[in-house]
């Protein structure tokens, strides 16, 4: 008797251990809890929402301006707004003067309140070039660069903008960089999932490359009230 007790015990055991280790079990989150929804930009191009980013805003030394992908989102702003935030639905784009400079060209990217509401800002948009009938993205993700800047009000027809450096990536290897021709930046408003599009006008070029180390096609700093200089 004691005996039957003592091997019951021990198959009960080895059973709940096998259960703790096999795949989809408590222990482990299933890929169909992690898949993210796709949605549609403004010209109607498929594309998945960013993930989301752990650490929030850039370090606070003022030292060393801090570059991370805006291909992640923010924390959420430092409001108690947060419910009235500016979408993707709200907005419009457009592009405002450029600046050259030695190997690149800087760009304010504008975004109008074109909503019957305030709403608020705060952050940095997620920025990259996108080609082809399907609107695929090109390369790597615009970097950012310095700090999340502080929540901007946006009335009914006001702007705010986001300053955008284009390198010029013809001056990078052919062969790594692999150009290709860009129809227009997708844009991620900061917090939202749902993208916009602005078209070029003009004829660009970005990486196809997406890991091309130190050298960033694209650049873009926190949104600030107005129109950046």
């Amino acid at each position: 008797m004691i005996r039957a007790k003592f091997l019951a015990i021990t198959a009960a055991t080895l059973a709940v251990g096998l259960t703790a280790c096999s795949p989809g079990g408590s222990g482990q989150q299933s890929a169909q809890n992690n898949a993210q929804p796709i949605v549609q930009d403004s010209a109607g191009f498929s594309a998945a929402p960013l993930p989301s980013d752990q650490s929030g805003e850039a370090p606070e030394s003022s030292a060393v301006q801090e570059e991370k992908p805006s291909g992640q989102e923010d924390a959420q702003p430092d409001t108690s707004a947060a419910n009235n935030e500016c979408k993707a639905r709200d907005l419009q784009l457009s592009f405002g003067e450029s600046d050259g400079a030695a190997g690149s060209v800087y760009q304010p990217l504008i975004f109008t309140n074109s909503s019957d509401r305030t709403c608020v800002m705060q952050g940095f948009p997620g920025v990259s070039y996108v080609g082809g009938d399907d609107g695929h993205q090109i390369g790597a993700p615009a970097f950012r660069v310095g700090k999340k800047g502080d929540v901007i009000s946006l009335a009914p027809g006001g702007k705010a903008s986001a300053l955008i450096k284009f390198v010029t990536v013809e001056n990078y290897d052919s062969g790594e960089c692999r150009l290709e021709p860009a129809k227009g930046l997708r844009i991620y408003p900061p917090h939202d999932t749902a993208s916009m599009f602005i078209p070029f006008d003009y004829g660009q070029n970005g990486c196809a490359n997406p890991n091309m180390g130190d050298h960033n096609q694209l650049t873009v700093q926190t949104v600030q009230a107005g129109v950046a200089q």
